[in-house]
């Protein structure tokens, strides 16, 4: 079983704020816990677009197990852990659990029935990947990284700790922006022709991957990612559009309209003041591209 965090991008504003954005894989079987995380803006893997032999080829290299064998007790914590001898046997109807989702799933194969359903099956058995982006980790951290948590979203939080602990925040200037997947050389190109408007939509169609590369494992292509983020504008799927921002400071004025306070930036577009801090969708201190749009 894999849980695992990559730090992508780690930004911090002249005022101190960060931003950061995170690749993960863990098991999709405590993905709804970690999405019940509002503060964060995230992307993830589907099921409806991953071949079904890609699925049972993943699984065959890596496939989602418990960590913890908790013994049955009354309410949502176990509080003490299967005996020795019971926890070989556990695993063993888990992986006899596996194997048969393996094979209904192959089944609906042969009838082709489409990925989108024949995959779900397999999905205890999978892991996921997610790439997420916040200025604001306190509570994740808080109600995650804590005893009473199930053990494997423990762990991920804990990885996702370590992974922002050895990471380095790059100072960006309002103007400047926090782009995931995108490279120093490819932000370098912005003095050679590329704009900064490509940037941004080679960080959203790379966020809707929740990779840098293609599926296929291919380099990307500029161009093919203009494309992708042109098509996911023009049908509203606009969560890819939420990781990337520029800092607030110095890039708009703050006015008060009908006895509020907001953030005005130089587009025009306004945030609103939440006990004093000025915040653009789920972002503090930060103006998220989504809003821009």
């Amino acid at each position: 079983m894999t849980i695992s965090a990559k730090v992508v991008a780690h930004s911090v504003s002249p005022a101190g704020k960060e931003l950061i954005t995170l690749q993960l894989q863990y098991p999709r079987f405590i993905h709804s816990e970690f999405m019940t995380h509002r503060m964060f803006s995230r992307n993830a893997s589907s099921s409806r677009a991953i071949p079904l032999m890609k699925m049972l080829s993943a699984l065959k290299r890596d496939w989602a197990i418990p960590s913890y064998w908790g013994k049955n007790t009354a309410g949502m914590q176990a509080l003490g852990e299967l005996s020795p001898a019971d926890k070989p046997v556990a695993e063993e109807i888990w992986k006899q659990g596996m194997e048969g989702a393996v094979y209904i799933a192959s089944q609906l194969n042969s009838l082709e029935v489409h990925k989108q359903t024949a995959n779900r099956v397999l999905e205890p058995y999978s892991h996921i990947s997610v790439v997420v982006t916040a200025t604001e980790w306190d509570n994740f951290y808080t109600l995650r990284d804590h005893e009473d948590a199930q053990p494997e979203i423990q762990r991920l939080a804990k990885t996702m700790k370590i992974a922002v602990s050895r990471s380095s925040p790059l100072e960006i200037h309002p103007g400047e922006w926090h782009l995931p997947f995108v490279s120093m050389d490819e932000i370098a190109s912005l003095e050679s022709g590329t704009t900064l408007e490509e940037l941004q939509k080679a960080s959203v169609a790379r966020c809707a991957r929740v990779s840098y590369l293609n599926h296929d494992k291919s380099a990307p292509s500029l161009e093919k990612d203009i494309e992708l983020a042109d098509r996911l504008l023009e049908a509203g799927h606009m969560s890819p559009f939420e990781h990337q921002g520029t800092p607030m400071e110095g890039n708009g004025k703050i006015v008060k309209l009908g006895g509020v306070h907001h953030y005005l930036n130089q587009d025009g577009v306004t945030h609103f003041d939440r006990n004093g801090l000025f915040w653009s969708g789920n972002f503090q201190g930060w103006i998220q591209y989504r809003q821009m749009l």
